[in-house]
């Protein structure tokens, strides 16, 4: 396949950080990248396309007088009072200083990155994170004004989710241009020269994904491709270990890609089988969305801290402890990335004639630390503990769905667990995974068990919680895990999306096998006599089977369903993430039992000419993804040309 493009654009949206990658493409003359290229088969010779991806530094407001470029761009954004900072002082370089009418330009109502956490961690009040959560969040309106969650800052002056995002991208579009003039690169985001690869977690809804790419069109990047981002680290690895790659994993492997970062936890198992002498990747299992990561240790080190300085005889209020959850944040990341270190001093300032005089401080050890981390959030358990689940209070706050259990090894256990019983409830996907003849007892047991890692999420940059993770796997399935080398936790995402992007525009090179990470299904009323107090159920008609391939089409043509015509409707939708082995047409008979209701449609289907409003039309379901990963859902008359059609975003690459 040969392309037209130049480059291929890698976003990693994260939880609390963001980065740019960008591969070149149709450089032929890269001798480095010739194998990663040709990564199926050592032996092709398919010209070197893709080259390696590169990190683009970001240009982002560092402190409130100095800009500066990170690789790494922190996703908070901070919303300063109107007289809080000279205008000409927060405008990045490619704000306007005038407007239109020729006017000074006010200050920016939002500045983003680094120096938007930094300096929020002093104005909570003001400080908008985690808005890539609230984006799955469904109990709360996307586009509505609601962060700062929990501000007493008027409703005008917050922002919604959908718009935070939206600021995130447009400043890495902006801040992308501004790396091509300065190395003369020409790097673009436009859609004729670039392939625009954003990354999403694999647990997101279709609700989710949906406004992440409605949040990137909106911020000039035109048509993105979604691409989960435990895929993307895999990429990245394959990539960095071209041909080497064979030398760390065979058919027969089955792979854990264990994705730690800021705010979530993300699990993915990928098979790797062998076609014509050529290894190949499939996707097989993915987790659920689960609200846990670095950030959760960082306040559970503060909260430590906190007591150490009450132990001192020194309160703090809750200003001074947001300082100190940075002051946490900080000292982690030093005594973890410098083994020499046994500990750390962490300051928390005053507020001039408050509590403290000037600054007081404590110290964080090594071994506190371990200890917090390691047993609070990895303890050593077993295969069969899963994460408990406190009893739900009648009322409560509608925030975030944070994980109740901060333990990660449950959570994995839980993975695992469901893992299994989606593999063993489809013969091919049984097939897959006891392929090689690696491991013949794979499917034994009560869960699924890899025989390799891949660690990603700037929690892993620390030896000791990788150790940890595969210590408690080696116990589960006895015998040890292999650790694939050579990740970047905290860049791979961003690496491998762009990477995968030149794979897909050029054709060079290996594609993870994946289709449809879930299989979806359609509400049917149940057609049935009235029973006082009785409401039927909801029976759930499977549209799309799990792994359906983009470009692919299934037409139900031996069943005739009732479409309601001429005015509004709801059509509900369902997904299942362990349920591999259901076929199209299959008819469940209690969608809420088995499945997660995922969306609900409310429309108005125009009727047929002649007919009236509220007529029942008989008509048969044609299912198709598209290319694009949309899946289109036509409902065709059966006795007439007449069709209609329901879209929504269910696909990832």
């Amino acid at each position: 396949m040969s392309t037209t493009k130049k480059w291929s654009i890698g976003i990693d949206l994260g939880t609390s950080n963001s980065a740019i990658a960008v591969a070149g493409l149709q450089s032929k003359s890269v001798a480095a990248n010739a194998e990663a290229a040709s990564l199926e088969s050592p032996e092709s010779s398919a010209p070197a396309t893709v080259a390696a991806p590169e990190i683009v530094e970001i240009t982002q407001r560092l402190t409130a007088r100095a800009l500066g470029e990170a690789p790494t761009m922190a996703s908070a954004l901070y919303i300063p009072h109107a007289s809080e900072f000279p205008a000409e002082r927060m405008r990045m370089p490619w704000d306007s200083a005038e407007t239109e009418d020729g006017k000074p330009a006010p200050a920016p109502t939002a500045i983003v990155g680094n120096f938007a956490r930094e300096h929020g961690a002093l104005t909570p009040d003001r400080l908008v994170l985690s808005a890539k959560s609230w984006l799955c969040n469904p109990n709360v309106d996307h586009r509505a004004k609601i962060l700062p969650w929990d501000s007493d800052l008027a409703a005008a002056e917050k922002t919604s989710p959908l718009e935070a995002s939206r600021l995130y991208l447009a400043h890495l579009r902006h801040a992308l241009a501004a790396a091509a003039e300065r190395s003369g690169s020409g790097w673009t985001s436009a859609a004729a020269e670039a392939e625009v690869i954003l990354t999403v977690p694999a647990s997101f809804d279709e609700a989710a994904r949906n406004l992440t790419l409605e949040a990137a069109a909106a911020a000039g990047l035109g048509h993105a491709v979604l691409l989960e981002e435990p895929q993307a680290a895999f990429y990245a690895w394959m990539a960095k270990a071209a041909a080497d790659w064979r030398k760390q994993i065979t058919p027969g492997d089955i792979i854990l890609v264990c994705d730690v970062g800021g705010g979530t936890a993300d699990f993915s198992l990928m098979v790797i089988t062998e076609a014509a002498g050529n290894l190949q990747v499939e996707r097989i299992a993915v987790g659920e969305h689960i609200l846990l990561g670095g950030d959760n240790m960082d306040l559970a080190v503060a909260f430590n801290l906190g007591t150490q300085f009450e132990e001192e005889g020194k309160s703090l209020d809750a200003w001074q402890f947001q300082a100190l959850v940075h002051g946490a944040r900080s000292a982690k990341e030093k005594l973890f990335g410098d083994p020499a270190l046994e500990e750390v001093a962490v300051a928390v300032p005053s507020r001039g004639s408050g509590l403290l005089a000037k600054t007081s401080s404590t110290r964080l050890t090594r071994a506190k630390l371990q200890e917090i981390v390691l047993e609070g959030f990895l303890p050593k358990t077993r295969a069969d503990e899963m994460p408990a689940q406190r009893r739900s209070t009648g009322l409560r706050e509608l925030g975030l769905p944070y994980a109740d259990d901060t333990a990660l090894t449950k959570h994995l256990a839980r993975f695992l667990t469901r893992a299994l019983q989606n593999v063993k409830a489809s013969e091919a996907l049984s097939a897959l995974a006891t392929a090689g003849g690696k491991s013949p007892s794979v499917l034994e047991g009560a869960f699924l068990k890899p025989n390799a890692i891949l660690f990603n999420g700037g929690v892993f940059r620390a030896e000791i919680i990788r150790r940890r993770v595969l210590d408690v796997l080696a116990d589960w399935c006895g015998a040890p895990i292999t650790e694939l080398t050579g990740s970047e936790p905290d860049l791979a995402v961003a690496k491998g999306a762009a990477y995968y992007g030149g794979v897909r525009a050029t054709g060079q090179g290996i594609r993870i096998k994946a289709g449809t990470a879930r299989s979806y299904y359609i509400g049917l009323e149940s057609s049935m006599m009235a029973v006082p107090g009785f409401k039927p159920p909801i029976k759930a008609l499977c549209v799309v089977p799990q792994g359906m391939e983009e470009g692919s089409d299934l037409v139900l043509s031996a069943r005739e369903f009732g479409l309601v015509t001429g005015e509004e409707a709801d059509f509900r939708f369902f997904s299942s993430e362990v349920r591999s082995g259901d076929t199209q047409g299959q008819v469940l008979p209690d969608a809420r039992k088995v499945l997660e209701e995922t969306s609900t449609l409310a429309v108005t289907l125009p009727p047929l000419p002649g007919r009236a409003a509220g007529d029942v039309v008989p008509v048969q379901l044609e299912a198709r993804v598209t290319e694009l990963g949309n899946l289109e859902l036509y409902m065709k008359h059966t006795t007439s040309d007449m069709r209609w059609k329901l879209e929504f975003k269910v696909r990832l690459e």
